[in-house]
């Protein structure tokens, strides 16, 4: 496994003699147990652990070897693991885990399973410390590994068709005198369940984890080129609200996966909340930008209207806010929505919280931020993902606190003024600029889905010049001037 992602030569093993054997585990079956297990696994526990390179950059690195022991967890795996960790956190290393595992060692009972506690929050360190925790899932992986040190990768892989899973089927068959379903516990089915982020062959985990190190590589603000924030109104002649609110709904529109097609120097997908939700209709990826790299939040136009927001995409917009502050990474939130979804399995998966915790943790975030309003910008969708540091929007972007039609029903009881209703309420981007919400406007020249690859171009030169004007400020100082921005919001 080593051999398959590391650079060749780079790999320098830490481990030591493992500690002794519990004494509550101290038999002589048990011994001859381990000395077997080391005679055919050629190592002297179930992990090893040390460092080497990828792409040159050094890495730490702790790995199962299902060969001894079918990969269990005993207080000595432990002890190697949690020594490792704790030297990749204070040599500030990004730290590769490779799990294959059967859980933990049954030979030494409860006093082995309590030290994933000591592993976990080994890793919780490791993570607080700002540092890269990236995990493969291997064939397999189940039990207290996957319970443990298994769930907490910053970015989380899987081998295809690997088995992983809490309860181990034979177990489940065993107390449950049925067979478990075979496709449940299997590595896609965990990526379509947002659990995990990619299904890589081990022979392409090298290149992705190259790629996703060289995005958080640490940067030096003062070494980037400098950024030119700007407050820009438009080129072209204006447009009324509504000649833009119908631009912005026109099929063939571009969206943020267009942005990135043509114009981010490279992407990294990842899935859903990492807790079981997919995050249907928002797109979550480690971006480049040029020469500055950020985690994307992306509202997708075209997977929404298979199926409007709901409270997943908006639990998966805060995993990416977490992994951002975690990782000392900008924020870009790309907001582009007719609404978030209406319906009772919304409501009932808390949709209103999840704007309230959106806006709560964006204002919040110690990272810089930067939102642009892609296009279309309704309702509480939209305002979950728009309060940061700058605020850019298309010429035809809008935003607005209800669809024209419903806010046309409310004030005049019929949908059939929507287009007054809209100017009445100053949606469009330039009235946003001259507000104050908004900073600079893209220019669409003259509509963007007429010039989807240049518009999308400078959407990605707008957002690499905000960040690297951004990234040199003091936090605190980022922090000050976005909260007063939104606490006066209106009063001037």
């Amino acid at each position: 496994m080593l051999d398959t992602v590391l650079d060749d030569g780079s790999y320098r093993s830490w481990d030591t003699t493992p500690v002794g054997v519990p004494p509550s585990a101290d038999t002589p079956a048990y011994r001859a147990e381990l000395a077997a297990a080391h005679e055919r696994s050629g190592v002297d526990e179930a992990v090893v652990t040390g460092e080497g390179r990828i792409d040159g950059r050094r890495v730490a690195v702790v790995c199962s070897e299902f060969g001894f022991l079918a990969g269990s967890i005993g207080v000595a795996t432990a002890e190697r693991l949690v020594a490792a960790i704790e030297r990749a956190t204070a040599e500030r290393l990004p730290l590769l885990a490779a799990t294959a595992s059967g859980g933990t060692r049954m030979q030494e009972g409860a006093i082995a399973f309590l030290r994933m506690a000591a592993i976990s929050a080994a890793v919780t360190a490791h993570k607080a410390a700002g540092l890269p925790y990236l995990v493969y899932l291997r064939h397999p992986t189940t039990g207290g590994v996957f319970a443990s040190w298994g769930s907490l990768g910053s970015v989380t892989v899987a081998e295809p068709g690997a088995l992983i899973g809490f309860l181990g089927p034979k177990v489940y068959a065993a107390l449950h005198g049925e067979e478990f379903p075979d496709d449940v516990q299997r590595a896609e089915n965990l990526h379509r369940q947002g659990l995990v982020d990619a299904v890589l062959a081990p022979e392409r985990l090298a290149g992705v984890a190259g790629r996703v190190l060289a995005m958080l590589d640490p940067v030096d603000p003062m070494r980037l080129p400098p950024g030119a924030p700007s407050r820009a109104e438009p080129q072209g002649p204006d447009t009324d609200a509504w000649a833009s609110i119908e631009r912005s709904r026109r099929a063939d529109r571009p969206g943020v996966r267009d942005v990135l097609r043509h114009a981010a120097t490279d992407v990294v997908p990842l899935a859903g909340t990492g807790e079981g939700e997919s995050g249907h209709g928002l797109l979550l990826a480690l971006v480049r930008f040029g020469s500055v790299a950020c985690v994307l939040l992306g509202q997708d136009r075209r997977a929404q209207a298979r199926a409007p927001l709901g409270p997943g995409a908006l639990r998966t917009a805060r995993r990416g806010m977490r992994l951002a502050a975690e990782l000392g990474l900008p924020v870009v939130s790309v907001i582009d929505t007719t609404g978030a979804a209406l319906s009772v399995e919304a409501e009932e998966g808390g949709l209103a919280g999840e704007i309230a915790r959106c806006l709560g943790e964006l204002t919040e975030l110690p990272v810089p931020t930067v939102s642009v309003l892609l296009g279309q910008g309704t309702g509480g969708a939209a305002l979950a993902l728009l309060p940061t540091d700058r605020v850019l929007a298309a010429r035809h972007g809008w935003l607005t606190p209800l669809p024209p039609e419903g806010a046309s029903t409310i004030v005049h009881g019929t949908p059939d003024k929507a287009a007054d209703v809209a100017a009445s309420q100053h949606v469009r981007s330039v009235d946003l600029l001259r507000a104050g919400a908004v900073d600079t406007i893209i220019d669409e020249l003259p509509d963007a889905a007429d010039e989807p690859g240049p518009f999308a171009i400078r959407v990605a030169e707008a957002l690499e010049s905000e960040l690297r004007a951004l990234l040199p400020q003091s936090p605190t100082d980022r922090l000050v001037r976005r909260r007063r921005r939104y606490r006066t919001l209106g009063l001037r």
